[in-house]
């Protein structure tokens, strides 16, 4: 299906709230007459009286995470001066899983043009979900997320409240200045980085940076080798593993649960993960007694798709390790209780960027 326009998306989002209320008719209130635009501030697209409701509508054409973060404050401080009870709205033609999970914690409702729903408040309770995106674009559009350009945003993230000129960012992260030029500007069109008039660099947000990011990874990507190692617990294996490949002059760190429980003790664990700069030849798998098999798998070997992985790597108990926004990304791929992990080690983060 085409790409659709902002003003097709208002008429669609009229039509399509009252059929999801199972209310034939809502009442349009136009912005210019509206209470939320004669008090000043931003403006709704939609302002609808449905039955005993009012719901203050936003629309986006894109539910890129930063769009929808942005939305979720337009939105919400144009509900509150229509009052308690005005419910916010906002609609996308396809909400993805990252802009879902914003709107719930920010307790804003949201319908896609996919039939897609969760809509809460007083007299209103809808929950939709599993429809697929009906608006989904052939190709694949250039990411700032891509392995390669994906340095930049974690240069950012780990140095959350820095100013950052493009000279520091080129060395940072090995990239031509030109393509880190290009990968900055799409930051800012996405609203991800603020560009001051000295021309320094700012996050706008880390919160949203790191959700725009999950939402974009893949871990598949990378070529992960699978198999088994002997040892009594996912500990032991994370140090004799990493010892061994040492001693093998391989660069390597350890990611995803092992990286956890590293830097945070959450909770055992049993499958182990580490990226490796070169798998290890026969004699150094035989001699660690790796075997590649997945059929009880509890090691994970993994040639990243970029070399980046690698930076901000540091030692947690003499192991090295990634970086913990990375190991954090790469939870998304991982089974056992890896969701807890990544909620604890997302605390920790989310602590040190709000001291930053």
């Amino acid at each position: 299906m085409p790409a659709i326009t902002h003003p097709q998306m208002v008429r669609k989002a009229a039509e399509r709230l009252p059929r999801l209320l199972e209310r034939p008719h809502g009442v349009r209130v136009r912005e210019k007459e509206g209470p939320c635009s004669m008090q000043g501030g931003p403006h709704a697209d939609l302002v609808l009286k449905i039955g005993a409701s009012t719901f203050v509508v936003e629309c986006k054409t894109v539910a890129s995470t930063a769009t929808i973060a942005a939305a979720i404050h337009q939105i919400r401080s144009c509900a509150a001066r229509l009052g308690a009870k005005a419910i916010p709205v906002i609609v996308a033609p396809y909400m993805g899983e990252a802009g879902a999970r914003l709107c719930e914690e920010a307790g804003i409702g949201w319908f896609d043009l996919s039939d897609n729903a969760h809509l809460e408040g007083p007299g209103v309770r809808i929950h939709i979900e599993g429809k697929p995106n009906a608006f989904k674009q052939t190709g694949r559009p250039a990411s700032v997320f891509a392995p390669k350009s994906a340095r930049v945003a974690r240069w950012f993230l780990m140095h959350p409240g820095e100013g950052l000129p493009l000279k520091e960012i080129v060395l940072a992260t090995g990239l031509d200045k030109g393509f880190a030029s290009r990968i900055l500007r799409r930051m800012e069109e996405q609203d991800l980085v603020i560009r001051a008039p000295d021309g320094v660099f700012r996050l706008r947000s880390f919160d949203t940076m790191l959700e725009a990011w999950r939402e974009a990874y893949d871990f598949s990507r990378h070529q992960i080798v699978r198999g088994h190692f002997p040892a009594r617990s996912g500990e032991e294996a994370v140090r004799l593993v990493a010892d061994a490949l040492g001693r093998g002059e391989i660069q390597h760190a350890v990611t995803g649960l092992g990286a956890a429980w590293l830097m945070t003790h959450f909770a055992a664990f049993r499958l182990v993960t580490l990226y490796v700069s070169d798998l290890p030849d026969e004699e150094l798998r035989r001699k660690i007694g790796f075997h590649e098999e997945e059929r009880g798998e509890n090691l994970w070997l993994v040639v990243p798709n970029d070399e980046g992985v690698f930076q901000g790597m540091s030692e947690r108990e003499g192991v090295p390790c990634v970086h913990p926004v990375q190991a954090w990304l790469d939870l998304k791929g991982h089974p056992e209780r890896a969701a807890e992990a990544a909620d604890s080690l997302r605390r920790q983060l989310m602590e040190k960027s709000s001291h930053a």
